[in-house]
């Protein structure tokens, strides 16, 4: 869904031990929305989706990652193993601005589910 938006770029994927010719794969096939209806390429360690490059890599520390070096600043978490403030911060420290988590926090920290109650979030 984020390489339809206009609002924001998908500049990087980190995927654990994914290669790119699996991750376009998995992006081409298998979603819950539907099939791409664009064409997706591999080149190299990079993806092309919709004509955007997307870098990927595969480190297991965000210092490794490269994070600062592609530009990103808001990170979707969503591995499940830096789900507390305490873990994202390493993200933070790699060069984010901030740490969006796909699941639940599994400390005190804020969970937000839009549209129950987005209003909380102030941006902290």
């Amino acid at each position: 869904i984020i390489i339809e938006s206009d609002a924001c770029d998908l500049l990087q994927i980190n995927a654990g031990s994914a290669t790119p010719d699996y991750m376009a794969y998995q992006y081409k096939f298998d979603s819950v929305h539907k099939r791409v209806g664009h064409e997706v390429v591999v080149e190299g360690d990079d993806l092309i989706l919709k004509g955007k490059r997307v870098l990927t890599t595969r480190a297991r520390e965000p210092k490794d990652i490269g994070w600062d070096k592609s530009g990103v600043e808001y990170l979707c978490e969503s591995t499940g193993v830096f789900l507390t403030e305490e873990k994202a911060k390493a993200h933070v420290d790699a060069g984010v601005k901030k740490v969006i988590f796909s699941a639940p926090a599994k400390d005190d920290s804020l969970t937000i589910v839009m549209g129950v109650n987005s209003e909380m979030y102030t941006g902290q």
